[in-house]
């Protein structure tokens, strides 16, 4: 493990890394995984550790676990950072691992951060794991199913850690007090409801938790040796919450797909909310308004023909003026998406033709409605007895347009929903001229 130098202070080490468990009693949270008998906690007490990957959220205790392996376990244990390390340490590390190995000895690697290698990087990690040269232990706040490659995947098992409670949270600000590796040496004056404050400020992430703490105190009021912590210290310090976001992670597809969910089950309040956390939290206002264009159509369609008109004018809004003024064009559009009439009768006539048209491929465009630009294609009989719609009364022939293999077949089956129950009735009536004139 990592040693301090002889400059270093124990009170320059945040409040955070000092508190830092070493043991598993000491470890606070993930009782789905720690609890007495759970398999997590029964491969650390045994020292049977195998490769595994801890998935969380950050300030769960992903390093955590990886630190008490280290002080419990009988194997060599490496840390290497994907921020830091690259494919030349990664060789050093496995060279000096299959050397252990042939003395008996096993080789932990805890890879923290392991989402920011790429596809190659990551390979690198699959031979040594499946001769068993090394122990991967990889941690990362990202969906291992899209960031770690599937070989590399199949071969650790997957501990899914969860933010911790507010309770949690209160246990690790008490103890925070009272170790002696925090202020337990010192008169601190702070009440349960500011440490509840800080508590549900954190937002299940220990770290921040212990941090805010950390600032607090040291900014709270002297006198003598006693500090007192007050109402408007706090307040300052959990002014502003960093929102858990992702732009390119799984969070960020998490929260797109809330705001379409609430329109699209017309919950304007819900579908507000998950608008502002991602404009909030640094979202492209374009990219969000693209997806307001697509709801507009695949859930709305016909039965309000605005709506697309209504996304297409948000979006237009948003890249002439940008944030912050653009969202509320945006909030006007998501409201205006949330309380009109809902059909996805376009999206599903799209992906029953798309179905056909894939595994009908070979399907020959019916003569009658053929182009023939030229002699050879009239000769053929390309387009003869084409009929001009426009030259008859109603504006309809009988003519077939579809192959003869798909005759009959339907798509769009319009709703009763909104104004689609007006194109509903008029696709009725032009089915019903077809069938008395074929």
């Amino acid at each position: 493990m990592e040693q301090r130098t002889l400059f270093e202070r124990e009170e320059d080490t945040p409040l955070a890394a000092r508190l830092r468990p070493e043991t598993l009693s000491e470890v606070v949270g993930q009782a789905h995984l720690l609890g007495e008998g759970k398999v997590l906690r029964r491969l650390i007490e045994s020292d049977r550790i195998a490769s595994m990957i801890f998935w969380g959220p950050p300030g769960v205790g992903k390093t955590t676990l990886a630190r008490v392996i280290a002080y419990t376990t009988k194997a060599e244990f490496v840390n290497f950072s994907a921020a830091i390390n690259g494919i030349k340490e990664l060789k050093t590390i496995m060279g000096q691992a299959a050397k252990r190995r042939a003395y008996g000895q096993r080789t932990i690697v805890f890879v923290d951060e392991i989402h920011r290698f790429n596809k190659a990087q990551q390979d690198a990690f699959l031979p040594y794991v499946e001769n068993g040269s090394i122990i991967l232990i990889g941690a990362t706040t990202e969906n291992p199913s899209f960031e770690v490659n599937g070989a590399l995947l199949s071969r650790c098992k997957v501990f899914v850690l969860k933010s911790l409670t507010d309770q949690d949270l209160m246990t690790l600000l008490k103890r925070a007090l009272t170790d002696p590796r925090g202020f337990g040496g010192q008169d601190i004056s702070i009440s349960d409801d500011m440490l509840e404050a800080i508590a549900g400020f954190a937002n299940g992430d220990a770290r921040t938790a212990l941090s805010t703490l950390e600032m607090v105190v040291l900014n709270g009021d002297m006198d003598g040796e006693r500090i007192t912590v007050t109402e408007q210290t706090v307040e300052q310090c959990t002014s502003r919450k960093s929102l858990l976001y992702d732009k390119k992670g799984e969070e960020h597809y998490n929260l797109i797909s809330a705001l379409h969910k609430s329109m699209r089950n017309s919950d304007l309040d819900a579908a507000v909310y998950w608008l502002a956390r991602m404009l909030e939290a640094g979202e492209d206002p374009l990219y969000v308004a693209r997806r307001v264009i697509r709801f507009a159509s695949e859930d709305v369609g016909l039965a309000d023909p605005r709506a697309l008109e209504i996304a297409v004018a948000a979006y237009q809004a948003c890249h002439f003026i940008g944030m912050p003024e653009c969202s509320v064009h945006l909030t006007q559009a998501v409201v205006y998406m949330s309380l009109v009439p809902k059909s996805n009768a376009l999206y599903t006539a799209y992906e029953t033709a798309k179905q056909d048209a894939l595994s009908r491929l070979a399907e020959p465009v019916p003569l009658v409605i053929r182009n023939a630009p030229t002699r050879l294609m009239k000769d053929l009989d390309y387009g003869k007895g084409y009929q001009y719609a426009h030259d008859t009364a109603e504006k309809l022939t009988n003519m077939q347009c579809l192959p003869d293999s798909l005759v009959g077949r339907e798509y769009y089956r319009p709703t009763d929903q909104g104004l689609e129950e007006r194109f509903k009735k008029r696709l009725e009536a032009i089915k019903q001229w077809k069938k008395e004139h074929s």
